[in-house]
């Protein structure tokens, strides 16, 4: 599998080695693990990857370029150059089965949107070079030869998490994070638990019958800013107290993702036009595909919370 050292393929390679499958892990970082190859698919041809010692029954390819934020050409080659290396490796190796792990976000425009299904078109344009690239990512994905299918997750979080919870929990530090208002309603979305997520991809990599796109949640729908307020309380952190209306926040993070790029300034803006979404348009999907072919989630959002809670502390 690839991307072994991040926050999916890591908790994945774990999880599948318990099962009692034999795997092995490709990732950017450099690890001294067994059965773990130090390779950055975005700059290394197909042919050059190293030598495997036994021929794969299934690729599941997670490695990405998953930051919220990041120059386009990192985006263009971590995600889509280094799937087109995928396929053409998966070629080499006899085509074994493909399980692409996409996003999500391909969906996402601007504003809510409610029961998104595995049938629901692409946007004409999308939210941001992440989403594009998985978009791309994709498309070269259904060009495989071989018995391939496509994983949308939604949100993931759980131990480990580098890219969800911790950017909220890093601003609630620093006391920039406010409570979003201009809805009637709350914004409401999916989520799914790594675990979960984890145990559907095993059965995506085992199930050849099964091909397309599926949509991986938790299939309970959960309203995204009384969770990561709940997730700040319990982590003893200030709760946030000053509102902000969703038409100033959207706007200032524009702006500075605009001035960040313009500018090249290093890391991170603090907020961008993305991160917003996350808090304040609703995203639910329909679950039918998933709950029918691969069976309900183990492990509960409340359940999976707790998890994340219990091991942050530990890291605070």
């Amino acid at each position: 599998m690839t991307g072994a050292s991040g926050f999916v393929g890591g908790r994945l390679a774990e999880l599948a080695r318990e099962a009692g499958h034999e795997v092995i892990g490709l990732g950017r970082r450099r690890l001294d693990q067994p059965g773990y190859l130090s390779v950055d698919l975005g700059r290394t041809p197909a042919d050059e990857l190293p030598a495997l010692p036994w021929r794969p029954d299934a690729v599941i390819h997670c490695a990405a370029r998953a930051t919220p934020y990041a120059k386009r050409a990192d985006y263009d080659r971590d995600n889509v150059v280094a799937t087109q290396t995928v396929l053409d490796w998966c070629a080499a190796l006899g085509s074994p089965r493909l399980v692409h792990v996409s996003s999500s976000s391909v969906l996402y425009r601007d504003g809510d949107q409610l029961d998104l299904t595995e049938e629901t078109p692409l946007p004409a344009t999308f939210a941001n070079d992440y989403a594009r690239t998985k978009a791309d990512s994709e498309r070269i994905v259904r060009t495989y030869g071989g018995s391939w299918v496509i994983a949308r997750p939604r949100a993931v979080f759980g131990p480990g998490d580098t890219v969800l919870f911790p950017r909220i929990i890093a601003a609630a530090k620093a006391g920039r994070v406010p409570r979003l208002t201009g809805r009637a309603t709350p914004a409401v979305g999916d989520l799914v638990y790594v675990d979960n997520l984890a145990t559907y991809l095993l059965q995506l990599a085992d199930r050849p019958d099964l091909g397309g796109v599926y949509h991986l949640t938790n299939a309970e729908p959960v309203e995204i800013q009384a969770l990561l307020l709940e997730v700040i309380e319990r982590l003893g952190l200030q709760a946030p107290t000053r509102e902000v209306s969703l038409t100033t926040a959207m706007r200032a993070a524009t702006v500075l993702e605009r001035t960040w790029r313009v500018l090249r300034l290093p890391g991170e803006p603090p907020i961008t036009p993305y991160g917003v979404g996350v808090l304040s348009w609703s995203k639910t999907f329909v679950p039918d595909k998933m709950l029918r072919d691969l069976g309900a989630p183990p492990i509960s959002v409340a359940e999976g919370v707790e998890s994340f809670v219990a091991w942050q502390k530990e890291h605070l």
